[in-house]
């Protein structure tokens, strides 16, 4: 298994792709810390069915002592941090909309989460992983910034920041042998998308694709756990696209 002693931090892992991307990563031999605002027990208790090791530790990733909580927490318990994905964010639920009509409060809670949550957290695990000789930064980004959305300006504009960010960082932690990345899925078929995008829209998306078919959450799974992985270790500021050949980049 690629991820054999390494310990892994996902945020946002109590349901939907963070939880996939979880169970996943302890299948192929991770010990996760699944963190969330929301009760990750559902998650565990998936990962130590399969007879993996795995941690439920409640986060508000907006928060920098919860955040640095959620560092300190898991090096006490696994005694290192190998690798983070920062998947948390706010985006099921979200109600579309134009955005001269988007509230300052909707705008500064996706910036929050989003953005600021993706920093906070990079920079709770960073002294851990320099102290140990380096890591892995996974960022979860969006080609919602690449093709420009409409009515999702607030998320759309959070999702360009988590990929300038990890540009960034990129180049910033290189030196402590820690590689920043970015993983930009397209329209996936989640719960989250399905309710709140209109079906003609998401077969529209398809169609536009090159593979003629949307994201489905196993195509995700896969590309982060190589990320993730020590086969992937040259690989270091880049945003890989997900989307079946819908935005090049």
């Amino acid at each position: 298994m690629r991820l054999d002693g390494k310990v892994v931090i996902v945020t946002g892992a109590a349901r939907g792709l963070g939880q996939r991307y979880a169970v996943r990563l302890a299948a192929e031999g991770a010990r996760v810390v699944a963190a969330d605002r929301l009760d990750c027990a559902g998650t565990v208790a998936q990962i130590q069915a399969a007879g993996r090791e795995a941690l439920a530790v409640a986060v508000d990733v907006a928060d920098e002592a919860s955040t640095a909580a959620l560092a300190h927490t898991t090096a006490e318990r696994f005694g290192r941090i190998d690798v983070l994905v920062n998947n948390a964010a706010l985006y099921g639920g979200l109600e579309p909309k134009p955005f001269h009509q988007l509230t300052v409060a909707e705008w500064d809670q996706v910036m929050a989460v989003n953005v600021r949550g993706t920093w906070l957290c990079t920079r709770a695990v960073y002294p851990y992983m320099a102290r140990a000789g380096g890591g892995r930064i996974i960022n979860i980004a969006s080609t919602i910034y690449m093709t420009g959305v409409p009515l999702l300006a607030h998320y759309t504009a959070s999702k360009a920041a988590v990929a300038g960010l990890t540009y960034a960082l990129a180049r910033e932690l290189g030196a402590a042998n820690i590689s920043v990345v970015a993983v930009a899925p397209g329209l996936t078929l989640t719960e989250a998308s399905t309710g709140m995008i209109r079906p003609r829209y998401i077969e529209a998306t398809a169609q536009q694709t090159a593979l003629r078919r949307n994201v489905e959450p196993d195509d995700l799974e896969g590309v982060v756990a190589f990320l993730a992985s020590d086969d992937s270790r040259f690989i270091c500021g880049a945003v890989v696209t997900v989307d079946g050949g819908l935005a090049f980049h």
